[in-house]
Protein backbone atom coordinates (compact mmCIF):
# COMPACT_ATOMS: atom_id res chain seq x y z
CA UNK A 1 0.00 0.00 0.00
CA UNK A 2 1.39 3.27 -1.24
CA UNK A 3 2.21 5.93 1.30
CA UNK A 4 -0.34 8.83 1.40
CA UNK A 5 -1.49 11.26 3.77
CA UNK A 6 -2.70 10.30 7.21
CA UNK A 7 -0.54 7.10 7.53
CA UNK A 8 1.96 6.35 10.22
CA UNK A 9 5.08 5.64 8.74
CA UNK A 10 8.10 4.23 10.99
CA UNK A 11 11.21 4.42 9.75
CA UNK A 12 15.23 4.52 10.21
CA UNK A 13 17.34 7.11 8.54
CA UNK A 14 21.06 8.09 8.60
CA UNK A 15 22.33 11.66 7.15
CA UNK A 16 25.14 12.84 5.76
CA UNK A 17 26.54 16.12 4.60
CA UNK A 18 27.94 17.54 1.71
CA UNK A 19 31.53 16.17 2.14
CA UNK A 20 29.81 13.09 3.14
CA UNK A 21 30.02 13.14 6.80
CA UNK A 22 27.76 10.78 8.92
CA UNK A 23 25.47 13.33 11.03
CA UNK A 24 22.99 11.68 12.62
CA UNK A 25 21.90 7.65 12.37
CA UNK A 26 18.73 6.24 14.14
CA UNK A 27 19.74 2.65 13.67
CA UNK A 28 20.67 1.71 17.07
CA UNK A 29 17.58 2.90 18.38
CA UNK A 30 13.74 3.28 18.15
CA UNK A 31 12.59 4.09 14.56
CA UNK A 32 11.11 7.24 14.07
CA UNK A 33 7.30 7.75 13.44
CA UNK A 34 5.69 10.47 11.57
CA UNK A 35 2.29 11.04 10.54
CA UNK A 36 2.57 11.66 6.92
CA UNK A 37 1.21 14.73 4.90
CA UNK A 38 1.26 17.08 8.15
CA UNK A 39 4.72 18.45 8.08
CA UNK A 40 6.41 16.43 10.78
CA UNK A 41 9.32 15.75 9.02
CA UNK A 42 11.30 17.87 6.25
CA UNK A 43 9.75 18.77 2.90
CA UNK A 44 12.31 17.24 0.88
CA UNK A 45 12.08 13.58 3.05
CA UNK A 46 8.35 13.52 3.24
CA UNK A 47 8.39 14.09 -0.90
CA UNK A 48 10.91 10.75 -1.23
CA UNK A 49 8.83 8.89 0.93
CA UNK A 50 5.64 9.89 -0.44
CA UNK A 51 4.19 6.75 -2.43
CA UNK A 52 7.09 4.42 -1.29
CA UNK A 53 6.03 0.73 0.58
CA UNK A 54 6.78 -0.93 3.55
CA UNK A 55 10.46 -2.71 2.92
CA UNK A 56 11.90 0.19 0.84
CA UNK A 57 15.03 1.33 0.98
CA UNK A 58 16.63 4.26 -0.53
CA UNK A 59 18.63 7.57 -0.53
CA UNK A 60 17.47 11.07 -1.40
CA UNK A 61 19.36 14.52 -1.05
CA UNK A 62 17.76 17.05 -0.35
CA UNK A 63 18.60 21.03 -0.78
CA UNK A 64 18.53 23.43 2.21
CA UNK A 65 15.35 24.95 0.67
CA UNK A 66 13.59 21.50 1.61
CA UNK A 67 15.10 20.75 4.53
CA UNK A 68 16.60 22.88 7.36
CA UNK A 69 16.49 26.25 5.29
CA UNK A 70 19.30 28.54 4.56
CA UNK A 71 21.76 30.23 6.96
CA UNK A 72 20.76 33.12 8.50
CA UNK A 73 23.39 35.97 9.35
CA UNK A 74 23.53 37.55 12.59
CA UNK A 75 21.83 34.77 14.20
CA UNK A 76 24.24 35.10 17.34
CA UNK A 77 22.17 35.45 20.70
CA UNK A 78 23.79 35.39 24.18
CA UNK A 79 22.18 33.22 26.58
CA UNK A 80 22.85 32.34 30.26
CA UNK A 81 25.04 29.07 30.28
CA UNK A 82 22.46 27.89 32.97
CA UNK A 83 20.20 27.70 30.14
CA UNK A 84 21.75 25.51 27.85
CA UNK A 85 20.40 22.21 28.24
CA UNK A 86 22.95 18.87 26.93
CA UNK A 87 26.15 18.88 28.74
CA UNK A 88 27.93 20.29 31.91
CA UNK A 89 31.23 22.02 30.19
CA UNK A 90 30.52 23.43 26.94
CA UNK A 91 33.04 24.30 24.22
CA UNK A 92 32.74 25.89 20.82
CA UNK A 93 30.66 23.73 18.28
CA UNK A 94 28.74 21.67 19.94
CA UNK A 95 24.96 21.68 19.93
CA UNK A 96 23.07 22.82 23.07
CA UNK A 97 19.30 22.86 23.60
CA UNK A 98 17.16 25.79 24.42
CA UNK A 99 13.88 26.48 25.59
CA UNK A 100 12.47 28.85 23.67
CA UNK A 101 8.46 30.04 23.26
CA UNK A 102 8.45 27.93 20.62
CA UNK A 103 9.63 24.98 22.82
CA UNK A 104 12.84 23.59 22.06
CA UNK A 105 15.31 24.70 19.82
CA UNK A 106 19.34 23.18 18.68
CA UNK A 107 21.75 26.12 18.77
CA UNK A 108 25.46 25.71 18.19
CA UNK A 109 27.58 27.38 20.48
CA UNK A 110 29.91 30.10 19.11
CA UNK A 111 31.67 31.51 22.30
CA UNK A 112 31.60 30.36 26.33
CA UNK A 113 32.19 33.06 28.48
CA UNK A 114 31.94 32.70 32.62
CA UNK A 115 28.28 33.20 32.94
CA UNK A 116 26.91 33.69 29.37
CA UNK A 117 27.46 31.66 26.28
CA UNK A 118 27.00 33.10 22.38
CA UNK A 119 25.01 30.78 20.47
CA UNK A 120 23.60 30.49 16.51
CA UNK A 121 20.15 29.82 16.47
CA UNK A 122 20.59 28.45 13.05
CA UNK A 123 19.37 25.06 13.13
CA UNK A 124 22.77 22.56 12.97
CA UNK A 125 22.61 21.75 9.33
CA UNK A 126 20.91 24.84 7.99
CA UNK A 127 22.36 25.73 4.93
CA UNK A 128 23.13 21.90 4.21
CA UNK A 129 22.65 20.08 1.06
CA UNK A 130 21.95 16.60 2.88
CA UNK A 131 21.50 13.19 1.77
CA UNK A 132 19.34 11.09 3.91
CA UNK A 133 19.97 6.72 3.45
CA UNK A 134 15.99 5.50 4.61
CA UNK A 135 14.84 2.42 5.51
CA UNK A 136 10.96 2.03 5.80
CA UNK A 137 10.90 -0.52 8.30
CA UNK A 138 5.97 -0.18 8.76
CA UNK A 139 3.37 2.10 7.49
CA UNK A 140 -0.37 1.82 8.88
CA UNK A 141 -3.34 4.15 9.06
CA UNK A 142 -3.47 6.42 11.50
CA UNK A 143 -6.06 6.25 13.95
CA UNK A 144 -8.82 9.67 14.10
CA UNK A 145 -6.79 10.95 17.23
CA UNK A 146 -3.40 10.50 15.60
CA UNK A 147 -4.83 12.80 12.93
CA UNK A 148 -6.35 15.30 15.11
CA UNK A 149 -3.21 16.22 16.57
CA UNK A 150 -1.28 15.86 13.62
CA UNK A 151 1.54 13.30 14.69
CA UNK A 152 1.94 9.97 15.31
CA UNK A 153 1.75 7.96 18.91
CA UNK A 154 3.32 5.14 20.27
CA UNK A 155 6.66 3.86 19.57
CA UNK A 156 8.94 6.45 17.82
CA UNK A 157 6.04 9.14 17.86
CA UNK A 158 4.77 11.44 20.18
CA UNK A 159 3.97 10.29 23.57
CA UNK A 160 1.52 12.39 25.55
Amino acid sequence: MPIEKNQVVLFHYSVRDEQGNAIEDSHGGEPNAYLHGHGGVIPGVEEAIEGRDAGDTFSVTVTPDKAYGPRKEGAIQRVPIKHLMGAKRWKPGMIAQVQTEQGPRHVVVAKVGHKFADVDTNHPMAGKTLTFDIEIIDVRDADPEEIAHGHAHGVGGHHH
